[in-house]
Order: C-alpha cells, then structure tokens, then sequence
C-alpha cells in the first residue's frame, strides 16, 4: 500500500489549497478551496506544521490524502506545479479532490483483495486531467459497494454475537471495554465516544465517523476499512492496537 501513503514531500500542497477551510476548533481561520492556505511556504512545506495543533489547526494534523496528492503532482502533472503553471491551477485542484476519492477506493479495494477492481481503478488514477475530472465517482462506488460488503460478511462469519449498528448514532457513547467484535459499524457516527479497551476485532468500520473518540487501549488490529485518516482522527495512545497498514500519528504521544 505504499503508493496510498501520502509523500508531502513530493506533492505541491494540495491540500493546503484546493481544500476549504471553516474557522472551527479543527481550523483557526476560514478559507475558501482554491486559495492557499497563509501557512503555505514558497516550497510547498507548511509553515506550522509541527505545533498545528496548538496553532489551532488541528483538521489538518489529521488530514490524509492516502498518496492522492503526489499522484496528481507526479503523474497526472509531471512535476509542473500550480506556481509553475497557473493556468493549470483550477484544473489542478479538481483533479486532485477526484483523486483523493479514487485513492480512498484503492485502499479498500486493496484490504478486499479485489484485484481486477483495483486494476480498473489504479488505470483511472494514471490516465489525463481531463478523464479524471470526469469519473463518475457516485457509480464507481456503487460498483464497489457489494465486493466490500461481501468481503466483510466473509471476514466477519461465524463471530458469535456480532452487533449491527451500522450508522448508528453512537456520538458520546459510552462504550469503554465493549464487545464490538465483528460488528457493523459500516458509517456509524462515534463522534466522543469512550471506546477505552473496547474489542474492535475484524468490526467493519468502513465509513464509521471516530473524530474524537477515545480508543485508548483498545484493540483494532484486524478492523475492516479503517483509514489513516480515521486513527489520526481519534484519540489513542500506546496500547491502542491497530492494522500494521497504518501509523501511529505522532499527536497521540
């Protein structure tokens, strides 16, 4: 999954500017997509990037563009970056929000080892400015909606007791070493919820919004769908178990 990791290095900070920011408490100020951020450097580097959240930007330290954005600025635009080339700009910036939904697509198209799906779409992500900006990214995760949901029934068979609470208000819940294994947790909303050694073992979090929740000690290791940006989002610490496709992100330290 290397090519799903983001490398800021090698992209134009995209994400600095084709995305919109909404003053909030996940970000200090409001700014409209297209612009760049004010904490944009001349090299693409973010200039606050090692206090963001004490800088009041703590969206962006959980922000993962699972390697869209060195895509689209290696590959779909060789290396000439928007500063380069501002006629490129707009262009540019739709590309990229395709990307990071194909990207997201990829990475469980990748746990679901669904090969000839994934080739499809790793052909989309290569292909001109042009073809990207016009996927129908409704009607491809339509077409992939039943391989993953057939993963999952096969990945979570036989667990006894298995709970479906798919989308399931669950914000704030209290939920501190529940039973979870196996469960459908497919866009449920965990928003603060207190999942402190709860057992999150091969549950389907596909979608599932943890913002903010408490998975100290909790165990995710094998947890279908879970995302970078889902585990950056979320509240952990040493003894949080999780998939070793993914990272500890340095704010839980």
């Amino acid at each position: 999954m290397d090519a799903l990791r983001a490398d800021c290095a090698n992209c134009f900070g995209l994400c600095c500017v084709a995305s919109a920011f909404t003053r909030s408490a996940d970000f200090a100020l409001d700014k409209p997509a297209g612009m760049q951020c004010p904490n944009l450097l001349e090299d693409f580097r973010c200039g606050v990037h090692g206090v963001l959240r004490t800088k009041g930007f703590a969206g962006c330290s959980v922000f993962d563009c699972l390697g869209a954005g060195q895509k689209v600025a290696q590959v779909t635009y060789h290396g000439r970056s928007w500063r380069d080339a501002p006629e490129t700009a707009t262009a540019m910036f739709s590309v990229y929000n395709v990307m990071r939904q194909l990207h997201e697509i990829l990475w469980y198209l990748e746990e679901a080892s669904a090969t000839e799906l994934f080739a499809e779409v790793e052909k989309l992500t290569e292909a001109a400015a042009e073809i990207i900006v016009d996927v129908d990214v409704d009607a491809l995760r339509d077409r992939v909606r039943p391989v993953l949901t057939r993963f999952s029934e096969e990945r979570r068979a036989g667990i006894a007791g298995r709970q479906d609470r798919r989308g399931a208000d669950l914000i704030g819940a209290k939920l501190r070493k529940a039973a979870l294994r196996g469960a459908d947790l497919r866009g449920a909303y965990l928003l603060g919820a207190d999942l402190r050694e709860a057992d999150l073992r091969r549950a389907d979090l596909l979608g599932a919004d943890l913002r903010n929740a408490d998975i100290r000690g909790a165990d995710l290791r094998d947890a279908l769908f879970l995302t970078q940006f889902q585990l950056n989002a979320a509240r952990g610490d040493t003894t949080t178990g999780f998939p070793d496709a993914l990272t500890r992100p340095a704010h839980w330290e």
